[in-house]
């Protein structure tokens, strides 16, 4: 909450919450927020410099100068004490609506890693492995075949795909998979579909152009998935699907906890998180909340439609870095913390997906990418820093050997200039 919008403050608590504020954000063009829940510090107390923090918000006015964004939220929190919270701009132009802390952003890939998260509460619990078949909840995977160039003998679909551009969706080229073109043909799986596959994006799942209604419901639409080859060898390549994450997760999440997938969210993640501004169908009172964008779809389908605030995602954020503990509550053993943020891919991530989301120096965990070497990767985060975004403009990380994480809220995608180097910069022991 904003303490400088706080109405029913005495004329002493609105005093020391000004003096507070101005003496943490060293009086920034742009007022900090004071966190609902987290405790906030001088940067300097936490080892990083108030002066080059603020150049955060002159680089967020730049671009909302610069026609880039509209506005946005900017988070940085280092050894548990929040250093920056920033508002930016307009979460409504025509209505002339400054940003506000608690603005409802799309997250669209941005909830990958919750899902996944919501994925490895279950390995954490034994309810299932990470190497359990897919066909194990879902019969329909039982017989999944692989689309090969019919001049492909080994069924690796190196070939077909290597030179394909996916869409957005992680569909790749020769017919979106679905076999029935002459330069193709169908071959076994060598190795079935498991959960591991879904989470590490390798298990060259597509949907084959299968798509989801809104009357679909995760039971109805998941085992239709099945009947599309996948257009490699499962584990031989990375390959983004949306699907995988998305659909069949959530799926499975249903079948084994006997709980719908929303619900489950709510009472496993989002509720002990304190995530109050989570949802994948936004409450009537707070649809005034979300940030409007000229041309910007505001979707509620499935688990793509989930919609955040910024503290929230510090939230989520905070408990990785705590290796899967905040507010005295805990969601994952460090073990398996350690085992979503290490690289599962081996070299995949940084060959495989030419294009859009392969990146030397990078690897791939349980639904977030990893710096293994942030030279070679031209990233400012530290060597072992996890994180992942969503293409209307959200992104954030985590980053142990920092001790902190960080949270960019937009919803133009591209933007955002220079805020992970600015957070770099700032660090002074």
């Amino acid at each position: 909450m904003n303490v400088l919008q706080k109405n029913n403050a005495t004329p002493v608590l609105l005093a020391f919450s000004l003096f507070l504020v101005s003496s943490i954000s060293g009086l920034s063009a742009n007022p900090m927020h004071m966190p609902t829940k987290m405790p906030m510090a001088k940067a300097e107390s936490v080892g990083m410099s108030t002066e080059v923090l603020s150049r955060i918000d002159e680089m967020m006015q730049e671009q909302i100068d610069a026609g880039r964004i509209q506005g946005g939220a900017t988070i940085v929190a280092r050894r548990g004490k929040v250093v920056h919270f920033s508002t930016h701009g307009e979460m409504d132009v025509e209505k002339g609506r400054a940003m506000e802390p608690d603005a409802l952003y799309i997250m669209a890939s941005s909830a990958k890693p919750v899902i996944g998260v919501a994925t490895l509460v279950l390995v954490d619990e034994g309810l299932i492995s990470l190497n359990d078949p897919l066909s194990k909840f879902i019969p329909e995977f039982a017989n999944q075949k692989v689309a090969v160039p019919a001049k492909s003998a080994n069924g690796d679909g190196k070939k077909e795909w290597s030179k394909g551009k996916g869409d957005n969706k992680g569909r790749g080229k020769a017919n979106m998979g679905k076999g029935d073109d002459p330069e193709q043909h169908l071959v076994p799986v060598k190795t079935p579909l498991t959960i591991h596959h879904l989470l590490t994006h390798t298990s060259g799942l597509t949907g084959g152009g299968i798509e989801r209604t809104k009357e679909d419901s995760f039971a109805a639409y998941v085992p239709k998935l099945a009947q599309a080859p996948v257009i490699f060898q499962p584990g031989t390549r990375w390959a983004y699907s949306n699907v995988g994450f998305h659909e069949v997760l959530p799926r499975i999440i249903e079948i084994v906890t006997e709980t719908p997938f929303h619900e489950f969210m709510q009472e496993r993640l989002f509720n002990p998180l304190e995530m109050n501004n989570s949802y994948f169908h936004v409450p009537s009172e707070k649809v005034s909340k979300r940030v409007v964008i000229a041309g910007l779809d505001f979707k509620e389908k499935g688990s793509g439609g989930l919609v955040s605030a910024a503290e929230d995602f510090l939230h989520f954020e905070q408990m990785l870095l705590n290796d899967g503990e905040l507010f005295g509550r805990r969601l994952l053993s460090p073990a398996i913390v350690k085992m979503m943020s290490s690289n599962q891919v081996g070299d995949l991530f940084a060959t495989s997906g030419k294009g859009v989301k392969a990146q030397n120096g990078m690897g791939f965990g349980y639904g977030v990418a990893v710096t293994l070497d942030p030279i070679t990767a031209g990233s400012s985060r530290g060597k072992g820093a996890f994180g992942w975004g969503g293409a209307a403009g959200t992104v954030s990380w985590t980053d142990p050997k920092n001790e902190l994480v960080g949270v960019l809220m937009l919803q133009q995608p591209g933007a955002g200039g220079d805020f992970a180097e600015i957070v770099r910069e700032a660090i002074i022991e």
